[in-house]
């Protein structure tokens, strides 16, 4: 349950999704399985979050990721000996599926006449490059069942099940890691002051009063999952305002590192800030070319400051 004073922050939004408490079960038992085990757990965010403009919904502002950001860096958790809880928006990108994204599944597939008159399925393996040790990867780690996805569709869903999540990671203290990469909504509207139908055009131009979302990694913080190691993502279009934006939110709420970015060079380039030092990674046009992916040196660094963490508390 959330300890007293965190209700508060999500008030003013509509009531969890239906299956939410199914979803805060699974994540609570996941969790305390593979806490019991010893193996660490990392709860990954990805994908945007929708904003309904009315109760029922009709139109609704977004923003433009994808997903891939958070799906490439679960892959590479799970490589690393996470245990991966990844809270995603509703189709967005996946762990393994997201290298085929934009493919149309059924151009890869075809039929093949049987002996029996009837037809078997097989899939062009020429236009899944590299398939085989993708689905080998994908079903080793559905066997040792380190990955749960749990989808959202909107800001609302989001925040709620952020909260579940945290309340299920909480028991494992500094063994669990939250890697907050979902770009969030800054606004939205109070659920007491949406309209509950569709907004009528013929009413003219549209004018919106929105309010400034609540930061949840305040709560999440100081009381959801204190002892936790909290990462969060601090995207800007100028590179000048980056890094002290960056600490401006370190020194806000006392987490322990931001993963700083670029638009324009987000998939090459990141600058990890912390309270004592600035680390830039960043990928070549040789490892580029190779299939090396930033979000792998992300990993690999996090995991790293997550294990100097663990040892100091």
């Amino acid at each position: 349950m959330a300890k007293p004073g965190t209700t508060g922050y999500l008030q003013d939004f509509p009531p969890p999704p239906a299956g939410a408490a199914q979803s805060a079960k699974l994540m609570r038992e996941f969790a305390a399985r593979h806490g019991a085990e010893g193996r660490r757990v990392v709860l990954v965010t990805s994908g945007g979050t929708k904003v309904p403009l009315e109760s029922r919904t009709v139109r609704f502002l977004d923003n433009f990721s994808s997903g891939w950001r958070g799906a490439a860096s679960a892959e590479h958790f799970l490589e690393a000996g996470y245990a991966v809880l990844f809270l995603h928006r509703h189709r967005s990108m996946s762990p393994y599926s997201r290298r085929y994204a934009t493919l149309d599944w059924l151009d890869t597939l075809r039929l093949v006449p049987a002996e029996d008159f009837t037809s078997r399925v097989e899939a062009e393996q020429c236009l899944l490059p590299g398939i085989v040790p993708v689905l080998e990867q994908y079903q080793r780690v559905r066997e040792q069942g380190t990955l749960l996805t749990v989808d959202f569709g909107t800001l609302s869903d989001y925040l709620h099940l952020l909260r579940a999540a945290a309340e299920a990671l909480s028991p494992l203290g500094s063994s669990a890691m939250f890697y907050l990469a979902a770009a969030v909504s800054d606004f939205y509207i109070p659920a007491s002051e949406m309209p509950e139908h569709k907004i009528e055009s013929s009413s003219g131009p549209l004018q919106i009063t929105m309010k400034m979302v609540p930061k949840m990694l305040s709560p999440l913080v100081k009381d959801w999952a204190p002892n936790a190691f909290v990462i969060s993502f601090k995207l800007e279009t100028d590179a000048t305002i980056l890094v002290p934006r960056a600490r401006k939110a370190l020194e806000t709420y006392r987490h322990q590192v931001v993963v700083a970015n670029v638009l324009d060079t987000r998939r090459s380039s990141v600058v990890m800030v912390t309270r004592d030092c600035e680390t830039c990674l960043s990928i070549s046009e040789a490892e580029a070319e190779a299939g090396v992916e930033i979000e792998e040196k992300i990993v690999k660094d996090l995991k790293f400051r997550h294990t100097n963490f663990i040892e100091q508390q």
